[in-house]
């Protein structure tokens, strides 16, 4: 989702530069503010208590992220951090709960967008539920085929590392070697040169 800039900055929003790796918001902290991404990537995660990470997602430029807890008054259940360096937007959250109400057509379409979010999420936690590695790594591989607008029948490379790939799909990265292996083996994916194509 992406709100026009000027409207943005004519609401007070300011621009804020955060290198690679660096913490945007953590998890627990209170919502306070509307991101949005001018340039760079960030990655929300989630960890437990033996420090290993669940990727919550991927947001890259035009993109938002962090909204769900500003419209319910709770914490953020995620961390985000920077993966590359990045200029992102901050907006206080009583006026970008003030612009939802002032705008009907991006109140539209920030429903749109947390509706497709749970969606995506139900479909997600529907393939982790499915123990077996290979389903779960297919179901994501397609799954980023799509939200890219690659149809079945064209060849992607995946940007993504194992490891990047094991915190999406809550597998280990031997796992995931192990299975991206046996599926290039099977032509279900094609590896070449340590880069993957689905």
């Amino acid at each position: 989702m992406q709100i026009d800039l000027d409207l943005l900055f004519t609401w007070g929003a300011v621009s804020k530069k955060y290198y690679k790796d660096h913490v945007i918001f953590d998890e627990g902290e209170s919502a306070l503010f509307y991101f949005q991404i001018i340039e760079g990537t960030v990655k929300m995660y989630c960890s437990n208590d033996d420090g290993k990470e669940f990727t919550q997602g991927i947001f890259e430029k035009g993109c938002s992220f962090g909204e769900p807890p500003l419209f319910l008054d709770e914490i953020y259940p995620c961390t985000a951090v920077a993966t590359e360096d990045s200029v992102v937007i901050k907006l206080s959250k009583d006026k970008f709960l003030t612009i939802i109400e002032e705008y009907p057509e991006i109140n539209k379409r920030f429903m749109q967008l947390l509706a497709l979010r749970v969606f995506r999420k139900t479909l997600t936690n529907k393939h982790i539920i499915n123990q077996k590695p290979e389903h779960r790594i297919n179901a994501f591989l397609m799954d980023y085929k799509k939200i890219n607008g690659v149809s079945d029948h064209e060849k992607l490379q995946i940007p993504f590392t194992r490891q990047e790939i094991a915190d999406f799909t809550g597998l280990r990265v031997e796992t995931v070697i192990r299975t991206l292996s046996q599926m290039n083996k099977c032509n279900k994916v094609e590896i070449n040169n340590h880069k993957i194509f689905y």
